[in-house]
């Protein structure tokens, strides 16, 4: 009976179960570090790995069986953010890395544009909500004025 490390379908078992003991959540998303202030900061890494592996029964004039093969892998680990909390909870994102093209960077401007929008409208909700307690107050204040001079 051939052991894994003596066919080709048993040196790629061996190859994708080293590559999963590389690579698991943790390397992903880091552990999250405490700093002053009561902020935490989560770092967040891109994880690229690639594997080959290969083998032949060779012919043999013997009844042995001749097996050659080999396998390997590769792992990239790069950190592309940190999630930044903070003491209130408020979770922000920030990039470390440089983009490839175009289309990743508008990807990933995506949230801090949709975080300017929502406080413009905010803003402009609470500017008109403003405007209208001014006007209000306005009313009321000639109103009164107008009944005390009757």
């Amino acid at each position: 009976m051939k052991d894994k490390s003596s066919s080709a379908a048993g040196i790629l078992e061996n190859t994708i179960e080293k590559v999963k003991d590389l690579v698991n959540v943790s390397t992903i998303i880091g552990e999250p570090i405490s700093v002053q202030g009561g902020v935490t900061i989560i770092p967040v890494s891109k994880v690229t790995y690639g594997f080959a592996s290969g083998g032949s029964d060779f012919p043999s004039k013997s009844n042995q069986e001749i097996f050659g093969g080999g396998g390997g892998a590769g792992v990239t680990i790069t950190p592309v953010a940190f999630l930044v909390i903070d003491k209130y909870g408020n979770v922000e994102i920030k990039h470390i890395t440089a983009f490839d093209n175009a289309a990743e960077r508008l990807v990933s401007l995506v949230p801090e544009m949709f975080d300017k929008v929502n406080v413009a409208v905010n803003k402009a909700k609470m500017d008109k909500a403003f405007d209208r307690a001014v006007a209000d107050i306005a009313v009321t204040a000639e109103e009164n004025m107008t009944e005390s001079a009757e």
